[in-house]
This record gives structure tokens, C-alpha cells and sequence, in this order.
């Protein structure tokens, strides 16, 4: 908002209160709590985008939970990145610091440079992205330079993290209290660094028919590789004989659930089981603490011919890890485990790399990735992607258009 619009602005609540604007002169109406608040849609990484009903009830549910459990003050400084039409962006970056009373600076759009001018000028005490930025930065930045030889000799180690958690702080503004991560799997590799430098994330979980919280826990007594502990306004259930132990289905109800699927009954039904239960589509674990760790989604499962288990998004993780690789997508075609590649394109022209390097270095960083997998989980196709995969807001792979 420029000057003149906030000037203008100003001038007409002057004429309009003369005396001054009061809390008397504020009136709502009274919208019943469990009526219908709007129709966000889902991202449709498996090609088809659902129409999720959201109450006031479902969006004031997360807003509570916020208030309550993020250390937000009225007047901390929040950037608002992240996609309004999503409800990650709409729950966290815009109704929750408004009721706090934070002060909201939106970008105007989305580019690294215009990102990290936002961020150092800001500073905000809060910040809400997906875990894509914080894998960019590692990966292209920081791996290059612990990879180093020097980086694993005694005492150099230590005194190297200590000025990466101080570049990395830097970077988001100095001033915040928790980076929070959300809308995608977070790369363990990247996720064990910053555990291991003790930097300020966590990770949270989430579905649009949830509007969208399901589990969070504060930076400082996060679970690693977990998404958190499930907020108090749920309840949930894992479908399986070990919930502790054995991956079931994440099966979740309560306060902020959806109605239903617009216009959609038999996908409605579909997803919210008789006694109330909305079944995610992801498998995972929840320990005694109610806390959650997701292995991967029931859809992408791939299943061996002896009934093993295999989630294609662990095997992702590994090659993603490697230079060559910007994104990997691993699927079954025809019974083989198929893993597509993008190479990275950045890495491709700074090493000068031809098409048949290219090959090369994929295939290695696919033999690399197989010699850590039980023989089920290996895979026996390679193909590179000439072009980046087609994504969701949320950089998710929209993976239906790959089979």
C-alpha cells in the first residue's frame, strides 16, 4: 500500500468519525460459527481439485491454536509470502497476525532477490514457508562447503556451523523466533543439519479439509523427523495394529474438519468414514505423545511383490541429496520402480556437463542411492526429465501427469 492510499485512507475515516473512531461504532454481524466461511480448493497433485467446505469454526480453530501456542506479540513485524489462496497462507500469514494485531508486509510477488530484500528489511518475528526454500539454500549454498575436507577436521567443524547459523540467521532477518516449515516433506539431510546447529524450525502438518492444521509443536522441543504433535482441537487415530510402530493410515476429526466436498458427495464419503473419521491418504506413525511422523502417502505406496512397502517420497529424498539432481519423481511403471530426474540446471552449466555427463552423473547418484535400499525398494528405471516438473502453488509434483 503506497503513501498516498494510506494518506487517503486516513482522511476519510477523519470525516467519517470526527470524534474519533471507537469500538462502539463497530458492528458485525452474528455468523453462526459452524456456517460456511468459503471453498478453498485442493492443490490436485493427483489431478483432481476437490472444492474443500471450510467453516468460520474450522479457520477460528487454527487462529485459537495460534494465539495460544506461537509466541506472536501485537506489533511484530510479519512477511506474507506464501500463496493467500492457500490456506497455509491464509491461516498463518494473514488471519492469525491480524487478530494478534502484528504488522503485515506483503510481497508483491515472488522472486529469491525480492525475498531476501523483503527479509532483511522486515526482519519478521515469524515466518511461514515451505520446506523448498530452506533445501534450495542448503544444497546450493551450504553442502557445497561441509563437503570440503577441511570441513571435517576437529575444532574447523564447530567453528564452521557456528558461522553458517549466523549466515542463516542473517538471511531470514535476525529476528525471528521460529522458522516454520509446512505443505511438503522436509529433506532429512537438511533437517539434520539444522537440528544439528540447533537453528530455530520445526515443522508442521496440514491438510486444506483441516483449514489446515493437524499437528505443530515449538521450535525448541520439536521431535526430528516428526511434524508435530497434534493440536488439541483433533483427535487422531493411526489404522494400524502398532500405531507406534507399524505405518497406517493418519485418521483425523474434530474441531476444524471440513463439511465436505463441494458439490461432490462420493468423494465426501469417500474420505470422512461413518463414525466421523477423515482419512488423510497418508501413512505414518503417532507415539505416545501424540506426536506424528509421516512416511509417505497411501496413493504413492508402491507395493512389492512379497507385500513390502515402499514410499517413493523417502527414495526422493536420498537422490535430492545428490548435486546432479534438482527434483525426483519415483513411481511404478509396468511393475519396475522408476525413477524420473531434472537435473540441476545451475550444476549442469557451472560443471559444463554434456548430455552424456549428465546421464552419467544420474545413473551414479541412482547406484548410490540403490546400495542403501533393501533389494524391494531398488530402482530399476532411470529416466531424466528434459524439462522441471509440472507443480502445484505449493511446489508439490503434480504427479498424475507423469504415470
Amino acid at each position: 500500500m503506497t503513501n498516498s492510499v494510506i494518506a487517503e485512507s486516513r482522511g476519510v475515516i477523519s470525516e467519517r468519525y470526527k470524534n474519533g473512531l471507537k469500538s462502539s461504532d463497530l458492528a458485525f454481524e452474528d455468523i453462526p460459527n459452524d456456517s460456511l466461511e468459503g471453498i478453498d480448493y485442493t492443490s490436485g497433485t493427483t489431478g483432481f481439485s476437490k472444492g474443500v467446505m471450510l467453516t468460520h469454526n474450522s479457520l477460528m480453530a487454527n487462529v485459537d491454536y495460534a494465539q495460544h501456542n506461537i509466541a506472536l506479540k501485537p506489533g511484530d513485524a510479519v512477511l506474507s509470502f506464501l500463496p493467500l489462496a492457500h490456506c497455509f497462507g491464509c491461516a498463518f500469514d494473514l488471519l492469525f497476525p491480524i487478530a494478534t494485531g502484528c504488522h503485515i508486509t506483503f510481497l508483491p510477488r515472488m522472486t529469491p532477490q525480492l525475498l531476501l530484500k523483503g527479509l532483511a528489511e522486515v526482519k519478521p518475528v515469524l515466518i511461514m514457508t515451505v520446506p523448498l526454500l530452506v533445501e534450495k539454500i542448503y544444497f546450493k549454498q551450504l553442502k557445497p562447503i561441509l563437503d570440503k575436507p577441511y570441513a571435517k577436521l576437529p575444532g574447523i567443524k564447530q567453528l564452521l556451523h557456528k558461522i553458517i547459523y549466523k549466515k542463516l540467521n542473517k538471511t531470514f532477518g535476525g529476528n525471528f523466533i521460529s522458522l516454520v516449515l509446512g505443505a511438503a516433506a522436509f529433506n532429512p539431510e537438511v533437517e539434520a543439519f539444522l537440528k544439528k546447529i540447533k537453528f530455530r524450525f520445526t515443522v508442521g502438518y496440514g491438510m486444506t479439509e483441516f483449514g489446515p492444521l493437524i499437528s505443530y509443536m515449538p521450535w525448541d522441543v520439536y521431535k526430528g523427523a516428526s511434524c508435530g504433535k497434534l493440536i488439541n482441537h483433533l483427535e487422531a487415530k493411526i489404522d494400524s495394529e502398532d500405531p507406534a510402530n507399524i505405518s497406517g493410515e493418519i485418521c483425523v476429526r474434530g474441531e476444524n474438519m471440513m463439511l465436505g466436498y463441494y458439490k461432490n458427495d462420493d468423494a465426501t464419503k469417500a474420505t470422512i468414514d461413518k463414525e466421523g473419521w477423515l482419512h488423510t491418504g497418508d501413512m505414518g506413525t503417532m507415539d505416545e505423545d501424540n506426536v506424528i511422523f509421516i512416511r509417505g502417502r497411501c496413493k504413492n505406496m508402491l507395493l512389492g511383490a512379497a507385500g513390502q512397502n515402499t514410499y517413493p517420497e523417502e527414495l526422493e529424498a536420498r537422490l535430492n541429496n545428490h548435486d546432479i539432481v534438482s527434483d525426483a519423481l519415483v513411481l511404478d511403471r509396468d511393475g519396475k520402480i522408476t525413477a524420473i530426474i531434472y537435473a540441476d540446471p545451475e550444476y549442469v552449466k557451472n560443471n559444463e556437463l554434456g548430455s552424456e555427463d549428465v546421464k552419467t552423473q544420474v545413473n551414479e547418484a541412482v547406484k548410490l542411492v540403490n546400495k542403501e535400499l533393501p533389494a524391494y525398494s531398488k530402482i530399476i528405471i532411470t529416466d531424466i526429465q528434459a524439462e522441471e516438473f509440472d507443480k502445484t502453488p505449493t511446489s508439490k509434483i503434480k504427479r498424475y501427469k507423469y504415470k
